[in-house]
């Protein structure tokens, strides 16, 4: 029971991820065995995540924000994802509030991965996250949410930086930990 299937992932990758990830050994053979499918080279490409992601938010342009994802889980920037960066990826953005997935939300706004945050990447993470919301959706917004630009500028009101400031990782964690509305505007909601 505890072994992979002959010629499929090894045993000691699943306990790896099942660790990392607390997906299942089921969860995570299944996840290795399509992505042998789609991905024979054992590496999916910018434009495969962006395709795959797309299948996520079928009623939205999710590309902008997938390209930032991408990014994030592409940990030796080869411009590839392997098994596990996308099993890590897909772990961080279905999980919950943990400080673990806000750590990852930071390297999400973090842009030039210079360990701060700016209004400007505010600004650009919040611009992907409004194309994830469908056009029939953003119309019910409230008034302080009902743009990108709103959006940002009410999530960095709650930093209480001056424009030209930047934040911190660990400001940009505990702001979030302490307000459901940063919370919410990190994020999109499919409800």
């Amino acid at each position: 029971m505890g072994n992979a299937q002959s010629g499929g992932i090894p045993k000691e990758f699943v306990d790896d991820l099942k660790l990392t990830t607390r997906f299942s050994e089921a969860e995570i053979t299944q996840w290795y065995e399509n992505f042998q499918k789609q991905c024979p080279t054992g590496r999916i490409t910018l434009q495969q995540f962006e395709e795959i992601y797309g299948k996520f938010f079928p009623d939205s342009d999710a590309k902008a924000y997938a390209q930032h994802v991408f990014r994030s889980f592409d940990t030796n920037d080869d411009g590839t994802l392997d098994f596990k960066e996308y099993v890590v990826a897909l772990h961080m953005t279905s999980s919950g509030k943990s400080t673990l997935k806000l750590e990852w939300v930071f390297s999400l706004f973090d842009v030039d991965k210079n360990g701060y945050v700016t209004k400007p990447e505010v600004l650009e993470l919040s611009e992907a996250l409004f194309k994830l919301i469908p056009k029939e959706k953003q119309a019910n917004l409230p008034s302080d949410e009902s743009t990108p630009e709103k959006r940002a500028e009410k999530l960095w009101a709650i930093f209480e930086k001056k424009d030209n400031e930047r934040v911190a990782e660990g400001e940009f964690i505990q702001a979030i930990e302490e307000s459901e509305v940063a919370l919410h505007l990190i994020q999109y909601d499919h409800k």
